[in-house]
């Protein structure tokens, strides 16, 4: 009796104009349903009706981007409660931190998610790019989407660097004022672009406004409308990549043309996602006329319907995400120091994490640590998918076991070249055996230029012996990548007062 009380109950509750209004189909129970309701829901439409079961696997993209895109919508919600409880005036900011701690219910919790959520943003949008790189998915033809990724990146970092400022303690407006110090090296436009991100020439109100309008109006918008495109465009180019299969040999006594070949690779008749000689058309508006890029490619048995098999784990995967930042917002308290003051520099004064590698090339050298280093970093990883031409390995972590020891060579092989080098520098450096030294020889013999010249020499090694672009690639990633997180560790817990070198038992050596 119950159970049929509670069955009208629902089929009148899912049954009126009210309810179809809002869903269209009720729950489904075959794969026409499922792709009906993927179809017609807003949200879910947003993903493609079927997956190819690669794209489903855990060890292959580790969930990075979806984790990262969860994080952005946990920042937009915990920012937009926050700016409820605070005032981007320099006189009342550090007060309005205190308040979230003492009088705002639950003001540390949000504040502490906000906090722990954007530093976990810049960690996984790098993470998810590594993970891009070394499975090859930046090949074409998803070479402007890898572009797309990388300013994504620069955008996450610059998202959390004016987020930095808005607290106005100490921690915050000395991390500022060196990393906007940093920004200033550039010849010709660096005091333009300090004074801009300023509003004048330190940091005070001026900043402090600019800072907040950059942080809750300009980033956010910048990174929502180049998120959309990011998906729109891997939607459009076929997927998550996968590993290459082979194109049909001969379609209607056809027989592909050997010839068509990139500049390194092998014929493209030989791995093709996107075949060229297809015997599926489509047509648009009479604007284009070609062949269906997935339709020969994909056998049916190959892909699944994405309800409920990618819609669970979307699920899972947020209620993880949301679990781990409630948990380190509710045990771990974002840091608060004293109120900002303007005439008591920390020593040493540090910039945010992401950019201590930066700040410890900067203090070999302006013109390596603050120009040279990243404008290569930035026109390196925008131009490895014009590069690295040859589509063999795509889909594969490291493209083969060749890959994989050259990544774990360099990883480990470039680690010590960091300290050793700054070791040699200090007791033999340019300054020290020639203190009369011009400028550019300092800057070309100090650890920064080094250790670049290594790199670089590394990855030409590497492609001479093997004769493989990617090969190259993957030496040159990944000597960057152990060189970038060495420099960050050091910047953090071996630099000390007046940026000596201290070990991190010693007093006073982290701050």
């Amino acid at each position: 009796m119950k159970g049929s009380v509670g069955k009208r109950i629902t089929t009148w509750v899912t049954g009126n104009r009210v309810w179809r209004s809002l869903f269209r189909h009720d729950l489904p129970h075959d794969d026409l349903g499922r792709m009906q309701t993927m179809f017609t829901n807003f949200f879910l439409h947003l993903v493609p009706a079927r997956v190819h079961f690669h794209s489903l696997r855990p060890g292959y993209t580790l969930g990075l981007g979806v984790i990262s895109l969860f994080l952005f919508a946990i920042l937009v919600v915990t920012g937009v409660l926050l700016m409820f409880f605070y005032v981007p005036w320099a006189e009342r900011a550090y007060h309005d931190m205190k308040d979230l701690e003492f009088a705002v219910s639950y003001g540390v919790i949000l504040r502490n998610m906000h906090r722990w959520a954007a530093h976990a943003m810049v960690a996984v949008v790098f993470l998810h790019m590594v993970r891009v790189f070394y499975t090859g998915s930046y090949k074409r033809p998803r070479e402007f989407n890898w572009v797309l990724g990388v300013l994504l990146w620069l955008l996450t970092l610059g998202l959390s660097f004016t987020g930095y400022l808005l607290p106005w303690d100490q921690l915050a407006f000395w991390a500022i004022t060196v990393g906007t110090s940093i920004a200033s090296y550039p010849p010709w436009i660096g005091k333009t672009l300090r004074v801009l991100l300023l509003g004048g020439n330190t940091v005070g109100q001026g900043a402090l406004l600019r800072f907040y309008v950059l942080h809750v109006v300009a980033l956010p918008v910048a990174v929502a409308l180049l998120v959309a495109v990011h998906l729109w465009r891997v939607r459009k180019d076929g997927g998550l990549s996968r590993p290459l299969t082979p194109a049909l040999p001969a379609i209607a006594g056809g027989v592909p043309d050997p010839a068509t070949k990139d500049a390194t690779g092998p014929a493209l008749a030989e791995y093709e996602i996107f075949p060229p000689f297809s015997q599926k058309t489509y047509g648009l508006m009479e604007l284009a006329w070609g062949t269906s890029p997935v339709v020969e490619t994909q056998a049916p048995e190959e892909e699944i319907p994405s309800w409920p098999h990618l819609t669970f784990r979307l699920l899972v995967l947020f209620v993880g995400v949301l679990a781990v930042m409630s948990t380190m917002a509710y045990f771990f308290d974002a840091p608060l120091e004293e109120l900002a003051n303007p005439t008591h520099p920390p020593n040493p004064a540090k910039a945010p994490w992401y950019f201590l590698g930066l700040q410890e090339l900067v203090s070999y050298s302006a013109l390596v640590g603050g120009v040279v280093v990243p404008a290569l970093l930035i026109l390196g990883l925008m131009s490895i998918p014009y590069v690295d031409l040859n589509r063999e390995g795509e889909g594969i972590w490291f493209t083969s076991q060749r890959g994989r020891r050259i990544a774990l060579a360099c990883l480990l092989g470039t680690a010590p070249l960091g300290p050793l080098l700054i070791y040699l520098n200090g007791h033999f450096g340019a300054r020290l055996l020639w203190p009369e030294a011009p400028q550019a020889v300092v800057d070309l013999l100090n650890p920064g230029s080094l250790l670049l010249f290594l790199i670089v020499l590394i990855s030409l090694m590497t492609w001479r012996v093997t004769g493989s672009r990617r090969a190259a690639a993957i030496a040159l990633f990944s000597a960057f990548l152990s060189a970038y997180v060495i420099l960050m560790i050091i910047g953090t817990f071996f630099r000390g007062p007046n940026w000596v070198w201290v070990w991190p038992w010693q007093a006073g050596a982290i701050y």
